[in-house]
């Protein structure tokens, strides 16, 4: 905007330029940005920003991700895994040939168990970390888990 349309050129020549003549326009009273959050502007926070300010749950200190690295895969997703050859096996003599997966070589440390195996066909399953509903679901096929450390 230019400076002949601001509020300003109105006020020239009026002795506070809208500012009150007691309090004076100085730069940053209330200190600048969130200054004051746990003092003087602590009503402002609590209503408008509930929670702002303090700790929430636990500190890990050193945390080292990868003790946490679990990728995981569902039983749905299992079947996939298999290749085409072997899944040919398993069709024509069912209880003969059954396929294992191992999942680690896979990439995948965790079985979870959403979904269901394909037509309840066995497998057997090694794994580092399996759920409670993967096993009991691959148990119900006629499969078997093998945990690996």
């Amino acid at each position: 905007m230019t400076t002949r349309f601001k509020k300003n050129r109105k006020k020239r020549g009026h002795v506070s330029a809208g500012h009150g003549r007691i309090g004076k326009h100085r730069k940053h009273p209330g200190g600048r940005g969130n200054a004051g959050g746990m003092h003087h502007h602590r009503i402002l926070f609590d209503k408008y920003h509930p929670g702002y300010f303090g700790k929430v749950g636990m500190r890990y200190f050193h945390k080292l991700r990868n003790k946490f690295y679990r990728p995981i895969l569902n039983i749905d997703r299992l079947w996939s895994l298999i290749p085409e050859d072997v899944k040919e096996k398993a069709k024509s003599a069912p209880s003969d040939q059954v396929p294992v997966i191992d999942l680690t070589q896979f990439g995948y440390f965790k079985l979870l168990g959403k979904g269901m195996l394909p037509e309840g066909r066995p497998v057997v399953v090694k794994a580092n970390l399996v759920s409670k509903t993967a096993e009991k679901k691959i148990k119900e096929a006629g499969g078997a888990v093998m945990l690996t450390a």
